[in-house]
């Protein structure tokens, strides 16, 4: 262990003796990121109506709550056929721009200070959209967000994984023109029935082009995913991620190589991984010193933004501070952001735990 972290485990001995139960504006205050954020997973209904109005679309639904009363999903295939018909709203530079500083400013609310967010260009590549017209509106807003709300980033482009290899490298080779707008690749969209393994050459390109990697794995679909994603696809972190319990031999693995799972609660429950929040695991793997943190996947479909997910930590599960402080730490850890950036995110933390 060395001298720094030898300094954080000494505050974080502090941090137990204030206080066992964490309170949310205890959370809010901590500087944390997000790792997992669809941002068309964000799409409010009231942005979406505006959109539509805008670009003259008939939507399905007359009005708000009619939306809100489809967010009713009995898993992820449930949840995927709503995401991309409201996805058919996003049509202009504006439209990307609008849609990720709306999210941007809910990350401002909840003490975000970094974001790696998703974004799925063949979803609007395949209704006709060029795929500069979605980087430059997204990155556009993130750009902003840097200079106005001290917010950093790093985009990730992610391909759905329902489609083909081959069109999964035809995306790829769409975005080359634009690889100083995004970070790094993921994977996405409907897991079961697509193994990690099927996109084994494209991870091969976007690693060549110097390309960070994520995967979705171990949701809907089991443990054996996961070690996929990190054998073959050799991905930095795993998306969710908490099917590893079905397998000690991963979470030992998990532990020793401290790999991080970008886990979202309240996604788990709205799409039926777990029956109810008291069930999740999130905090038994954090127990077991797996690096696992906090993040909210879809939430304009699933019931909250980041502080929402760990205010249902709180409430159903009893998150103390330590276990706070130590998921707000893992998001940071977990992050591409430069050592530099990481020491100083942890030191205003630690800072701020202590108090």
């Amino acid at each position: 262990m060395n001298s720094s972290n030898i300094h954080h485990q000494n505050l974080l001995q502090q941090v137990v003796a204030h206080g066992n139960i964490a309170s949310s504006d205890f959370v809010r205050l901590l500087p944390k990121t997000e790792l997992h954020l669809h941002l068309e997973g964000s799409l409010e209904p009231e942005l979406m109506f505006e959109l539509a109005a805008r670009n003259g679309i008939e939507l399905s639904y007359n009005n708000v709550a009619e939306v809100k009363a489809a967010y009713d999903f009995h898993n992820l295939q449930s949840f995927l056929d709503i995401y991309y018909q409201c996805a058919d709203v996003l049509r202009t530079e504006q439209d990307f721009y609008d849609l990720t500083w709306a999210y941007l400013l809910r990350c401002q609310q909840d003490g975000i200070v970094h974001v790696e967010p998703f974004f799925d260009p063949q979803t609007h590549t395949e209704r006709g959209i060029d795929i500069g017209v979605v980087f430059k509106g997204i990155t556009r807003a993130l750009k902003q967000a840097e200079q106005e709300l001290s917010i950093t980033s790093g985009l990730i482009l992610c391909f759905l994984r329902h489609l083909s290899q081959e069109q999964a490298i035809e995306c790829l080779q769409q975005a080359k023109p634009y690889l100083q707008f995004f970070v790094g690749v993921g994977l996405d969209s409907s897991e079961l029935g697509h193994p990690p393994e099927k996109f084994s050459e494209v991870f091969v390109q976007a690693r060549a082009l110097g390309l960070q990697a994520v995967a979705h794995a171990g949701e809907e679909g089991p443990a054996e995913y996961i070690v996929s994603a990190l054998d073959i696809l050799k991905v930095d972190r795993i998306d969710h991620g908490v099917r590893c319990v079905e397998d000690e031999a991963l979470m030992i693995r998990l532990e020793r190589e401290q790999i991080t799972l970008t886990v979202c609660p309240l996604s788990n429950t709205r799409l039926k991984v777990f029956s109810h929040m008291r069930e999740h695991n999130i905090l038994k793997l954090l127990d077991r010193n797996i690096a696992v943190m906090v993040n909210a996947d879809d939430p304009a479909f699933f019931g909250g933004y980041l502080m929402q997910n760990f205010d249902a930590l709180i409430e159903h599960l009893g998150m103390t501070r330590l276990q706070a402080v130590k998921l707000a730490i893992n998001s940071i850890t977990g992050s591409f952001m430069t050592d530099e950036q990481k020491e100083m995110h942890i030191r205003e933390l630690l800072s701020i735990a202590q108090a």
